[in-house]
């Protein structure tokens, strides 16, 4: 079965790569080789090369693994602002209907 190839936009893309020097960054700050960071990040080396390069097919959970073991903050530096964000939203998604129907067409409402 071939694999499909996704199209991505150049502000994704552009994203991506500043996150990935920044993770470049702080391995070489932290004076870490991309197979210390493999380890400590339960994966491989080429894979660690994956994410300092950009490349878009790379977990997006591994990427927020090797961010948060090199101290990179994600969204906020302050973990309990995190968890209220995470809560806040929660709520607003309990209040909105778990599944979103198409409309059937236009309603008739000339009385």
């Amino acid at each position: 079965m071939a694999k499909t190839t996704r199209h991505h936009s150049s502000a994704t893309l552009d994203a991506i790569q500043v996150f990935a020097l920044q993770i470049q960054l702080a391995r070489k700050q932290r004076r870490w080789s991309e197979s210390e960071l493999a380890e400590r990040a339960g994966t491989t080396r080429p894979t660690i090369r994956q994410i300092e390069q950009g490349n878009p097919a790379t977990s997006l959970g591994l990427y927020f693994e090797v961010a948060t073991l090199l101290g990179i903050p994600l969204f906020s530096g302050d973990e309990r602002q995190l968890i209220a964000t995470k809560n806040s939203l929660a709520y607003q998604l309990s209040l909105l209907p778990k599944r979103i129907d198409k409309p059937r067409g236009e309603v008739f409402d000339d009385f």
